[in-house]
């Protein structure tokens, strides 16, 4: 199954949507240094509380090389969302080569403190092919992040 351009995983009523654009004024192609940046959107859509505390990526990049990063929360924070509720946020990530891919966990936790691990779909980073539209979505500064928290029924 080929790796989609973005990706949309539900685990236990928790839906994360994941998808990147390449940021070429960042990036320098000749010391092999390629900048990618992300929108991933957290919603719940199931019937109880939930609230990340902390994250899990893989990132392999076009030569097989695989990096691990695990951390607290997400952009400085640990949202809780109620049902109905939605987190997005945008960040970044370097890479070595033109492409590769990212995927990862979210651990979760309800409010009676069990916990599970919200899925989060592989997905490329990847330069887009020359005479593709640029990419609608505006990128991050490479120094933060941003974030917003939203009612999608509102």
């Amino acid at each position: 199954m080929p790796t989609p351009e973005m990706s949309d995983t539900t685990t236990e009523g928790v839906r994360v949507g994941a998808a990147a654009f390449f940021l070429p004024e960042q990036s320098e192609p000749d010391e092999h240094k390629f900048l990618f940046g992300y929108t991933i959107v957290i919603a719940n859509e199931g019937a109880a509380p939930a609230q990340l505390v902390s994250r899990h990526w893989v990132i392999i990049d076009a030569e097989g090389r695989r990096e691990e990063v695990r951390g607290p929360g997400v952009v400085g924070e640990t949202p809780r969302l109620e049902p109905g509720q939605a987190f997005k946020y945008q960040s970044f990530c370097p890479l070595r080569t033109p492409w590769g891919t990212m995927e990862g966990t979210y651990q979760m936790k309800r409010d009676d403190g069990s916990t599970f691990d919200a899925q989060i779909g592989r997905f490329y980073l990847r330069i887009p092919a020359t005479g593709a539209p640029a990419q609608a979505t505006e990128p991050p500064k490479a120094g933060g992040a941003r974030k917003t928290k939203q009612n999608p029924k509102s």
